[in-house]
């Protein structure tokens, strides 16, 4: 039996308390110009900074937001919704307004990197795949741009993405990478989609296909013009050894030239420093030595700072999930990104601000922008219509503008990877640190911290 692949149905890609929600609205006649904001509490991985990605997808998702006949046949089966509001669903389309900080953006906590304006049924329709689009993409960015900064120090290493197999979304998790500074990508529909570098090595299963690692070597040696050679299937320091006598053999014969080698196991740290004595003494200094296996940023950091001798590193599982580590009590997994309601217009024009009361959780009322000291001592979020602080930068671009996309306002990749890694160079040092023990100052203005208490009062909660 053949079983087909899932489509995907934009207006499907809710949870069901959505379109629950969007009837009790339509019932109750409840559904005034609504801003909800899109952030996350706290920075992943222990470290102070966000950097954001995912924008792209999130407002292609916004735009393709729909019913088909068929899917409203659906609802009316799962759910006992009136038959008009089936027919008002079969109309809707995103007709609001996104302000957003630019993919390749740093964000900090409690900064808003979506603010939607729209329709409260239009927004709240919208809410959970917002969140998926942004939530994932970020945090994989965030994820890339720390590796890439462990593998850095001292001096340029690349880093290719090898996580595929082992991927969320492989294709997000390609694109995120290359816009947190990974060099190439081992998937090759991303590559071919998204335009990036593909890059690759030999399976073992390929060396152990031949009688003997030597065969295997003379084989891919003479297959490619550059290739590299895997060390590690059975023993690497005799491995080095046959690998260079196989690549002088085939440089002096055909001009085929040994690039790279690659070691996916054992003591790095020890096997790579002996890997690089040998190559030396051969004369094949410009060889690299490519390292892979179960990589994160600490564990990079570590091998680096213990002497390795490596040129670039290939990461998989803990990039393409997201991990975060055991060994540094640090979660990961998911980016708690939180869309919340924060201000409503009714059809009278009258307008509320709008607050979750919930400790810690509380929330922030009131359309926000954020704006950013030239020398990134702070970050001011404040309501939209009190006046910019002198020399600050404004984070948040329009996106969308009644339900249409603002020319220019989603560059291409090339560009968010570029503005991400100038941003990413911005950073003060101490912010860009694996772990952190001062957050970056977020500071809410006069304005939102008295229209907080306002908020408070009018639901008659205590603030904590």
């Amino acid at each position: 039996m053949n079983r087909r692949a899932p489509s995907i149905h934009p207006g499907l890609m809710t949870d069901m308390y959505h379109p629950d929600s969007a009837y009790v609205s339509w019932r109750t006649g409840q559904n005034g110009s609504t801003t909800f904001d899109l952030y996350t509490r706290r920075a992943p991985f222990g470290g102070a900074y966000l950097l954001v990605a995912g924008l792209e997808a999130a407002v292609e998702f916004a735009q393709s937001f729909r019913y088909t006949d068929d899917e409203l046949k659906f609802l009316a089966h799962i759910r006992d919704y009136d038959a008009a509001f089936l027919d008002e669903l079969a109309e809707l389309r995103f007709t609001g307004e996104i302000l957003a900080m630019p993919e390749g953006s740093i964000a900090f906590p409690h900064e808003p990197i979506l603010r939607v304006t729209a329709p409260f049924r239009e927004a709240i329709l919208l809410e959970a795949g917002l969140l998926q689009a942004i939530g994932l993409s970020t945090l994989i960015a965030t994820k890339a741009s720390r590796i890439v900064y462990a593998a850095e120090q001292g001096r340029p290493r690349r880093v290719s993405e090898f996580s595929f197999r082992r991927a969320q979304e492989p294709m997000t998790v390609a694109r995120a990478s290359y816009i947190g500074g990974c060099s190439s990508t081992s998937l090759l529909n991303a590559a071919y989609e998204y335009r990036l570098p593909a890059t690759g090595t030999v399976p073992h299963a390929l060396i152990e296909m031949y009688p003997t690692e030597k065969e295997a070597f003379e084989a891919v040696a003479e297959a490619y013009n550059r290739y590299t050679l895997l060390l590690d299937t059975y023993d690497v320091r005799r491995a080095i050894h046959t690998a260079i006598e196989v690549g002088l053999r085939f440089q002096e014969t055909l001009g085929h030239t040994l690039a790279a080698v690659r070691l996916d196991s054992g003591d790095l740290v020890a096997d790579s420093i002996y890997v690089r004595e040998q190559l030396d003494k051969a004369g094949l200094h410009s060889v690299r030595i490519l390292a892979s296996g179960d990589l994160d940023e600490w564990k990079i950091q570590e091998i680096l700072q213990k002497g390795a001798t490596v040129d670039s590193f290939g990461v998989g599982t803990a990039l393409g999930s997201g991990a975060g580590s055991l060994e540094q009590q640090v979660e990961g997994g998911a980016l708690g990104t939180v869309y919340k309601e924060a201000w409503y217009v009714d059809d009278l024009g009258n307008e509320y601000p709008k607050i979750k009361i919930a400790g810690a959780k509380s929330t922030w009322p009131g359309k926000k922008e954020i704006y950013r000291h030239p020398e990134w001592k702070e970050d001011i979020i404040q309501l939209s219509h009190e006046p910019r602080p002198d020399s600050y930068h404004r984070l948040l671009k329009p996106v969308v503008r009644n339900g249409e996309v603002v020319p220019g306002s989603l560059p291409p990749l090339s560009e968010i990877r570029e503005l991400a890694q100038y941003n990413l160079n911005l950073l003060p040092e101490h912010y860009r640190q694996l772990t952190v023990t001062e957050p970056y100052p977020v500071h809410f203005s006069e304005g939102m911290q008295a229209l907080r208490k306002q908020a408070f009062d009018l639901v008659g909660g205590i603030e904590e």
